[in-house]
């Protein structure tokens, strides 16, 4: 048998294995991403409030509206009617993309705080079943966490299993910017974790914040823990397919974006956040330097070329990481494409040394977590590749944001 016959015959083998898993999956739980529209969440309300409002006599403007817009209404209003504002429609502000980050964070922690009351009240709801009342308790608390020792809320929306973005660091004032897009199963209630930290969106952020400061004392850093996109629930339908990440792509551009000052802003994308990050590529502005990703199922395209990306393109996967066991092969909108840590795709595969499967690319004392860090400070020429050749690092000039120790 030829090599080329023994190729054709994996690849069949893997698409027929994947289809296989589908059907059982839509047997199983259904087509989960096409669940019917629910009434009005509180955000939608605090929208439409906006749209009939005003300050002092104006209009207040399309809050869709381009962010550069919107920081120039900001901007025209006093101290005294930014903070009106924040207070009369927090879900609205507090979620705006061109709004001042200090003004986010305060209409978040209004929005957090109304939140968390009306979860107090559904405690004591007597319709709601006891497991309805522990669930409303474990949000209550949870909201409270987000309110508590002068946390930085970038965004925040209590519907569903919720979306919310933190921030670590000055990020006005920060030299160089990341962004943790972390993948399945987060929403508010998995934002943290006391058990296996580091595989929750704070703890990444957390960790890659240190590691950053470490790498570099005297360059600023700011670091995101961004779960302000609806990831899917599970492996299930959602997470085959790319309809949650379409949604979510749009979101991180906005993000983007909308990020003060002109920092080169990196992106570091864990399993399903690689989905995401690599359908957002193309459409990302300039000042995003790179996107890494970790644990990847693939970011829907064959090679790093056809993201259409200036961004420089790592990829990274621990040996014992059970994604790689995934079809890497889009059937039908199924699957994700290539392989990102695959010689063919193109991109820079860096060590992953000490990460431990699928969720440990963030714990401190990693060469995983380090190599991280080396790229959110701009040190290309510190990090260490997955083979001795040196190649992730070819072209690169290496020279972190001014002032590197």
């Amino acid at each position: 048998m030829t090599s080329f016959d023994t190729s054709s015959q994996s690849t069949v083998w893997r698409a027929l294995l994947a289809l296989a898993v589908v059907f059982v999956m839509l047997a199983t739980t259904g087509w989960t991403a096409l669940r019917g529209q629910r009434g009005e969440t509180p955000l939608h309300a605090s929208l439409s409030a906006w749209e009939h409002g005003r300050i002092d006599g104006r209009p207040l403007p399309d809050a869709r509206s381009a962010p550069a817009r919107l920081a120039r209404f900001f901007a025209s209003l006093t101290e005294q009617q930014r903070a009106s504002l924040a207070r009369r429609y927090p879900l609205t502000v507090g979620n705006m993309n061109g709004a001042p980050v200090e003004l986010r964070y305060r209409a978040n922690r209004v929005a957090l705080g109304q939140a968390r009351e009306a979860e107090r009240e559904r405690m004591r709801d007597g319709h709601l079943t006891p497991a309805g009342q522990q669930a409303a308790g474990r949000r209550m608390h949870r909201f409270e966490a987000l309110m508590h020792g002068g946390r930085r809320i970038l965004a925040f929306d209590p519907d569903g299993s919720g979306r919310v973005a933190e921030v670590f660091g000055d990020l006005r004032g920060a030299e160089r910017i990341s962004v943790v897009v972390p993948g399945v199963d987060t929403g508010l209630l998995t934002f943290q974790r006391t058990h296996r930290k580091y595989s929750a969106p704070v703890g990444m952020a957390e960790s890659l914040y240190a590691a950053e400061r470490t790498a570099s004392p005297a360059t600023r850093t700011a670091v995101i823990a961004w779960a302000d996109y609806t990831a899917p629930s599970g492996l299930g339908m959602d997470a085959a397919t790319a309809m949650r990440a379409e949604v979510g792509a749009g979101r991180l551009d906005a993000l983007v974006r909308a990020l003060p000052g002109d920092a080169p802003v990196s992106l570091f994308c864990h399993s399903y956040g690689s989905v995401v990050c690599g359908l957002a590529a193309h459409r990302l502005p300039g000042r995003v330097a790179d996107i890494a990703v970790a644990g990847s199922p693939g970011m829907r395209v064959e090679a790093a070329s056809q993201l259409r990306t200036s961004a420089h393109v790592w990829a990274m996967r621990d040996a014992d990481d059970w994604v790689q066991d995934v079809p890497y092969l889009e059937v039908g909108g199924l699957g994700h494409g290539a392989d990102p840590v695959s010689a063919g795709f193109g991109a820079r595969v860096l060590s992953a040394r000490g990460a431990e499967g699928h969720g440990g690319y963030f714990e401190p004392g990693t060469e995983s977590l380090a190599n991280f860090a080396e790229i959110g400070v701009g040190a290309y020429d510190a990090v260490d590749c997955a083979r001795d050749d040196g190649v992730c690092r070819a072209g690169l000039s290496g020279a972190a944001a001014a002032g590197r120790a």
